[in-house]
């Protein structure tokens, strides 16, 4: 559960496949997009992106990560406007 944000971030990234849309997104610093996923890819020891400059794609446990995150952040976006 203290992963939540970060989770949020992490999907965000992955819809977006990129750290600067996902901060304008959602309303954060580039920089603070980063710490989230850092501190997140610590807390799961694994790591769930892979990218360049130029492009952003997900490792396999990211994308399994993302599977399991994006329902429950829908779910939660949807308790909200209820």
């Amino acid at each position: 559960m203290e992963h939540l944000t970060g989770m949020a971030v992490f999907a965000k990234v992955a819809e977006t496949k990129s750290f600067s849309a996902a901060a304008e997104r959602l309303g954060l610093s580039k920089s603070a997009v980063s710490k989230h996923i850092t501190r997140l890819e610590r807390a799961l020891k694994a790591r769930l992106l892979n990218g360049t400059t130029r492009r952003l794609c997900l490792t396999e446990v990211g994308a399994t990560f993302y599977e399991h995150c994006a329902p429950m952040l829908a779910e939660a976006e949807a308790a909200e406007l209820a």
